[in-house]
């Protein structure tokens, strides 16, 4: 992301300890960032392709933003099973 224009993304996969019942709502943040201050910096975090067992983390940035590192953080917020749940079947 340091070198390069236009639109860049930068993705990791996450994936949950344990799994919820349903798609859980994911917070993102940047925690951390080194962006050069030579030009306008353009950063945008979210959660993509969310599911019960994890997620895609996307950094993405555009223009002429130079990107060294940053850092991100992330909360899912969801039912989870429990193990006194069962279903009569």
């Amino acid at each position: 992301m340091w070198t390069g224009e236009g639109p860049r993304v930068e993705a990791q996969q996450v994936q949950f300890d344990e799994p919820f019942i349903e798609p859980p709502v994911v917070h993102v943040s940047l925690t951390m960032w080194d962006i050069d201050c030579g030009a306008n910096q353009r950063a945008d975090i979210r959660a993509a392709n969310v599911t019960e067992t994890g997620f895609e983390l996307q950094f993405r940035t555009w223009g002429d933003t130079r990107v060294a590192r940053v850092r991100a953080s992330w909360m899912a917020i969801g039912p989870l099973r429990h193990h006194d749940d069962w279903e009569v079947g």
